[in-house]
């Protein structure tokens, strides 16, 4: 197999290993468990939690002890085994520890991947930036597909076509599913990372590079003295924006397949196609991230950063604010351009903040204020935005059991209102062209 092949298959097993269950844990805990939003909130939050240190800790082991591509398949084969545990827990306070052991060893694999994508490319006289954008939207594709497949065999009644695959494999694997309630989702994720995981072993070796000194300090060797930003107002205000925005991102992934889910207890959407292809659904906002990264650098080249962060806060606000108000009726189109909007919302706030920050701080500190970027929103943000608005809809939008789903989006959706005028009136940047000159694909 070429290079380009190999580490295209460790992008798309990547993912894949994640959007097996990430989008369907919630139907799986609120409808399977009857757990509330705030135990559900805090299963969640370990995304965030683990995302606070795992990726600086990983970092430092790959620079000086291990290589790379073994800790990312320890970690995979880790990852899997504990997703094998998931399906024998049954107490929400259990799932939790659980959960975050397994985002202790995912979550640090992203970058991990990119990192041994790059070294092997360079190694290998590739030109990264040509070659890597093709590899990396495989991981996006390996996504999608996990989750379709999660919906094709989890339906009570898989499509005839699956169940006449030859030799019984389809009703096989269709019984091995059985439907999105069921946790056999996590033994299917579980499989494909420990296969990932082994997979990595094969892999050009990506040896310690050594890059941070002998002498540095524990709070360089973690990229800690980019908290010194916050000393500059207007970097502190946008990663204070960066913290509220984050709270927001993960969001839909969290409650979305549980929103469609639930329309199957109204008589009238029972076996409408949202229900029983919820997350064929859900998967047009992963398509969409896809086709949006596309069309950045013509916005950002048109309109500049600020306006960018600013369009894609506006779409956080339509993408709750049509979720509160559509159906699998005559607002089905809500609910489709509410995914279709995702792209926008989720890719230009991470691409354009990540180019502030590279455009702003002195080269010395500037990966260490990208991974103080991606705290602030992928680790503080999203840890508060699970555990907040568990809480928020167990308190002030579930009654006997029944959630109130317009009432859930529709405070998201003013949330994100809120935090886009103030950004618009509080934070300062002028557009300049030379800034985003050399954007590309």
């Amino acid at each position: 197999m070429s290079i380009k092949f190999r580490l295209t298959l460790m992008s798309f097993l990547q993912f894949f290993v994640w959007g097996a269950w990430l989008i369907t844990i919630g139907t799986y805990c609120f409808n399977a468990k009857g757990w509330t939003g705030a135990e559900f909130g805090a299963i969640f939050s370990t995304l965030g939690l683990s995302s606070l240190f795992m990726p600086a800790i990983t970092g430092i082991i790959a620079d000086k002890w291990l290589n790379a591509e073994k800790l990312y398949g320890i970690l995979h084969i880790l990852y899997g085994c504990v997703l094998f545990y998931v399906p024998s827990v049954n107490d929400p306070n259990t799932l939790y520890y659980v959960i975050f052991g397994a985002m202790i060893c995912y979550m640090p694999t992203i970058s991990l991947s990119n990192s041994i994508a790059y070294n092997i490319l360079k190694n290998n006289k590739y030109d990264v930036i040509k070659d890597f954008p093709p590899i990396r939207v495989w991981g996006t594709i390996g996504f999608i597909v996990a989750m379709w497949i999660t919906n094709i065999f989890s339906s009570e009644n898989p499509p005839q076509f699956i169940k006449e695959v030859g030799l019984g494999v389809g009703n096989f694997i269709a019984d091995l599913f059985g439907t999105t309630l069921s946790a056999n989702q996590f033994y299917f994720a579980s499989f494909f990372a420990i296969i990932l995981g082994v997979y990595s072993f094969t892999l050009p070796k990506c040896p310690p590079q050594k890059l941070i000194s002998e002498n540095a300090s524990f709070a360089e060797q973690l990229g800690l003295t980019a908290f010194k930003l916050f000393s500059n107002s207007k970097m502190a205000l946008f990663l204070l924006f960066s913290l509220f925005l984050g709270a927001a991102l993960q969001l839909t992934n969290m409650y979305g397949d549980a929103f469609l889910d639930d329309f199957g207890k109204i008589a009238e959407y029972k076996n409408s196609f949202v229900v029983e292809g919820k997350t064929f659904i859900m998967s047009i906002s992963q398509i969409s991230e896809t086709l949006f990264i596309l069309a950045i650098p013509f916005f950002l080249k048109r309109y500049g950063i600020k306006q960018v962060m600013l369009f894609s806060m506006i779409a956080w606000v339509l993408r709750f604010a049509l979720f509160s108000y559509g159906n699998p009726a005559e607002g089905l189109w809500m609910i489709i351009l509410s995914c279709i909007v995702y792209g926008m919302a989720f890719d230009f706030f991470n691409i354009s903040g990540s180019l502030f920050v590279e455009t702003t701080t002195d080269s010395k500190i500037r990966s260490s204020a990208q991974g103080l970027f991606m705290m602030m929103t992928n680790g503080v943000g999203a840890y508060l935005g699970s555990k907040v608005s568990g809480y928020v809809i167990d308190a002030y939008y579930t009654n006997n059991g029944v959630k109130d789903w317009h009432g859930i989006w529709l405070s998201f959706a003013i949330y994100a209102l809120i935090i886009a005028i103030l950004f618009a009136i509080f934070f300062k940047h002028k557009h300049n062209p030379d800034e985003v000159a050399n954007v590309s694909h």
